[in-house]
Parts: C-alpha cells; structure tokens; sequence
C-alpha cells in the first residue's frame, strides 16, 4: 500500500469564498486541491480564520481517506455546514465546572 500525504499550501480570498490549495502525495504522484470554506461562515463565527487551514487539511483528508483504493476525491471540494459545526463542537474545550 501506498503512503499518502496531504500538505497545505497556501489559500486565496474571493469575494464569495476563501479557497485553500492543498496537494496530495502518493509515492511519486502529486495531486493538486482546492477546498473552499464561504466568507460568510467566517463572519458569521461559524469558522476561525486560524482554524481554516486544518478544516481543508482534514475535509482532504477524510475524502482521500473514504474513496476506494487509489481513487481521489474531486480536484475541488467545498466545507459544508455541518463539517464547520462539527470541527468547532470537537476543537471546542470542555467546561470544568466543579458541582
């Protein structure tokens, strides 16, 4: 089996969305990804522009990870809703509140 491995490289804004470019490497091979997040969930607090890099990083990641052996996801993926909420409820700290 082949290693893989996602590396982020940079990101550009637009007007709608900010559009992360990442790379998959497989041995030799290198493939080349956009993952957009919209500029509304940053000003809405529902995505933390620190935090826009890792949720590319593991929407690539969990894509590349669920297709069958050797297929990739499509060259451009988009952040839904629900992967913004999930990666805020996981990276959110737990209280400690004493009873």
């Amino acid at each position: 089996m082949t290693s893989t491995m996602v590396e982020y490289l940079d990101f550009t804004a637009t007007e709608a969305v900010r559009e992360y470019r990442l790379l998959v490497r497989r041995g030799a091979d290198i493939h080349h990804f956009t993952v957009s997040i919209p500029n509304e969930a940053f000003l809405a607090g529902r995505a933390r522009y620190q935090d826009a890099p890792d949720i590319c990083y593991l929407k690539l990641l969990k894509e590349v990870e669920a297709g069958e052996e050797g297929a990739l996801p499509a060259p451009a993926l988009a952040v839904s809703d629900q992967e913004l909420e999930d990666y805020r409820t996981a990276h959110t700290p737990k209280s400690s509140r004493k009873r």
